[in-house]
């Protein structure tokens, strides 16, 4: 067998990496040990000796395999010894590699030890080990692991930590899973399953979720069973099969090589999941790169359909259709002998730019003054995107500057997670343009990166908002261009390049590696399980929790039952008397957990910090009169603080306005009559002494 030893920079890089990820975990190790008990320091004796026995078989597997990589002899020996055996496995090593892909997930998101075992350097060490495993085990022949299956595993199993980490919260739990997630689920309902609540049919209920958004969140409640699991399980496959069909619709062109075409597919999902983006605009970029190249009768439906399906989803993506499809026509067209574009190539570019414009902006509005008579809503945003419209729309709530740098709501800050997001691309996309394996003029090289930096400049103000800033999903837009400048990269040459990279400069294969671990970081450290609450008790222990609340884990079924009855007995009582809101907790209505409520649908918690973050006193004054009328027999809401916190905290502007506008105006008119904890509700009723609460408003 032809096998070539290692040269000193890859030893040397091999060694470090290596190293630094058995340090890492050991040190992760002492985390879950340290505080189990008191006999030496915070360690009890069985721990103790756990985790000396863990580091020592770590530091024996990390000397192991260095004297493996620095001695030729030993290397070579070891590694024509490693083939042989798998030569031998026969099919019984596609069973082993299967297997061994699938433990991490098994161990992670399914069992207790993905609670205790949360360390980073822990689970990426895990998952090297698993990449090295299979990459060997799904190889023919005389070589140990070639780069290409290395890289196939690679994306195969970021690409699974990242969905099962997406599945994590399907479950039937009945009350909300974060702060908003409930009531959500109540917007998606309405479009479809508004007949599920007792409510005048005759009556427009208002939901501050866009057509687009509500559609495509909706699409379950078509079935008049849907439960609340089956729901939360379409959300979360939303998160999923949206890129995949972007992926496989974009790259079409490797659809002969179906192996190839499913792996496209999967990185597209990798590189896009880091916004993450909404699927509207995912299945608007879906429908512009179908569009992409097929003939004008088919390409123009298409794109009007993009625009006005973004349109009606956020009017931030009015653009973004036409502008795409610019970017593809022009930037993907070969040029001619001289380097110039034909001119059917741009008089096509145009042509569907317009087209996109037409169905983004005209469409809607003709559409809609037909029905109405007049433009509201999504279309009138739009058409306020002229300097002062969007100075406007702009300033109407405050700018946080300061997220864009390292800050509590999004650590690393918006910044520096779009350069760990975007930059490896980026910077590929650059050496392609520069070592002249993409070819383009300047006008197509201005094609690109014109919109770019465009959408690049609205991703970075719109995040500055109050209520943004926590993750990348507002350069969403920018996200996708990035995506498609790759697509084109790939048809005109790239993929050839790709293919050979092999050969190819040792950094180049870093930065490709670097760029598909990136997005699994996170999945591979959120992959848990929220069942294990018999288990709380112990993990406290184990994981340094400060108590059993903060682990998150669902309460226990009584506990579930008890709060549902105690909900369901004060809404009996309360019934009959004045209204009941469920300012919060909606879904409980939508799935038939407490019955007989009249829908009240004014005064949804997003509409309250909408408003809030926009300081709209008029809208609160409604507000307060009602409070002071005692309008409401009883609140459904989340457990209310009056705490401010500031910026030093994570969304700690947005809390104070809610405190602000919300909780201590709520807690003046009305008292906490019962706080259920465990699953963060409390009842409110109307209080029976007086107050004089004008000092406690804004």
């Amino acid at each position: 067998m032809n096998i070539s030893p290692l040269r000193s920079a890859e030893k040397i890089f091999y060694t470090i990496c290596l190293a630094a990820l058995v340090v890492g975990s050991c040190a992760d190790f002492f985390d879950i040990a340290w505080g189990t008990g008191v006999w030496l320091g915070e360690l009890s004796p069985g721990w103790a000796v756990i985790f000396a026995a863990y580091c020592v078989f770590c530091l024996a597997f990390l000397a192991v395999i260095a004297f493996v990589i620095w001695r030729d002899k030993a290397y070579l020996a070891a590694v024509n010894k490693v083939i042989s055996l798998r030569n031998q496995m026969g099919a019984l090593r596609w069973l082993s590699a299967i297997l061994i892909f699938i433990f991490p997930i098994w161990l992670f998101q399914f069992m207790v030890w993905g609670i205790v075992f949360e360390g980073l350097f822990i689970r990426s060490l895990l998952w090297l080990i698993v990449l090295l495993l299979v990459a060997v085990l799904i190889t023919d022949g005389a070589k140990l692991a070639t780069w290409t299956n290395f890289l196939v595993t690679l994306i195969l199993t970021a690409s699974a930590f990242s969905i099962a980490a997406s599945l994590k919260f399907v479950t039937g739990y009945p009350f909300s899973l974060g702060w908003s997630e409930g009531n959500r689920l109540w917007d998606y309902s309405i479009m479809f399953g508004r007949d599920r609540y007792d409510y005048p049919a005759d009556k427009e209920i208002f939901v501050l979720l866009e057509q687009g958004r509500q559609f495509v969140g909706g699409i379950p409640f078509l079935f008049n069973g849907i439960n609340i699991k089956g729901v939360r399980a379409w959300v979360s496959l939303l998160t999923v099969w949206p890129y995949l069909l972007l992926g496989l619709v974009s790259f079409r062109p490797a659809s002969k090589e179906r192996k190839l075409w499913v792996v496209l597919a999967l990185w597209t999902y990798l590189f896009l999941k880091q916004g993450p983006i909404h699927p509207p605009l995912v299945f608007s970029a879906t429908l512009t790169a179908l569009a992409w190249g097929s003939s004008l009768w088919f390409s123009i439906p298409l794109l009007v359909l993009a625009g006005y399906f973004a349109n009606i989803s956020r009017y931030t993506w009015i653009f973004a259709p036409a502008i795409w499809i610019f970017l593809l026509e022009f930037s993907g067209a070969s040029l001619d002998k001289n380097g110039k574009l034909g001119m059917n190539t741009r008089l096509r570019a145009v042509t569907l730019f317009c087209f996109g414009l037409f169905g983004s902006i005209l469409l809607p509005m003709l559409i809609q003054w037909f029905q109405t008579g007049q433009l509201t809503g999504n279309i009138a945003e739009g058409l306020s995107l002229s300097p002062g419209g969007v100075q406007e729309q702009v300033t109407r709530q405050a700018l946080l500057w300061y997220r864009l740098f390292p800050n509590p709501t999004y650590g690393i800050g918006i910044i520096f997670g779009l350069l760990l997001a975007a930059g490896p691309l980026a910077y590929f996309l650059f050496y392609l343009v520069r070592d002249k394996r993409w070819k383009m003029n300047v006008l197509q090289v201005l094609a690109i990166l014109l919109p770019l930096l465009a959408f690049l400049g609205v991703g970075l103000v719109v995040s500055t908002k109050i209520g943004g800033g926590g993750d990348l999903h507002n350069m969403d837009m920018l996200l996708i261009g990035l995506y498609f400048s790759m697509v084109i990269a790939w048809v005109k040459g790239g993929g050839d390049w790709l293919e050979t990279i092999n050969a190819g400069p040792g950094w180049i294969k870093l930065l490709i590696v670097i760029s598909l671990v990136i997005p699994a970081l996170g999945p591979l450290r959120e992959m848990r399980s929220y069942d294990l609450g018999e288990k709380a008790s112990w993990l406290v222990v184990l994981t340094d929790a400060p108590n059993e609340k903060s682990l998150e884990m669902y309460p226990s079924q009584e506990v579930i039952d008890n709060a549902l009855d105690s909900i369901q007995t004060e809404v009996d009582l309360a019934r009959g008397q004045d209204e009941i809101l469920f300012l919060d907790q909606r879904q409980l209505l939508t799935f038939g957990f407490i019955t007989d409520v009249p829908l009240v649908p004014d005064y949804d918690k997003k509409v309250l910090i909408e408003r809030a973050l926009a300081s709209e006193r008029s809208y609160f004054n409604g507000f307060y009169k009602d409070l002071q009328e005692d309008r409401f027999s009883l609140i459904v809401t989340q457990s209310l603080s009056t705490s401010k916190k500031g910026s030093e905290y994570e969304f700690g502007e947005e809390n104070d306005a809610w405190v602000k506008w919300i909780s201590r105006p709520l807690l003046c008119y009305y008292e906490i009559k019962q706080t259920l904890a465990e699953v963060n509700v409390q009842l409110l009723v109307p209080r029976q002494d007086a107050v004089d609460c004008s000092k406690k408003l804004p």
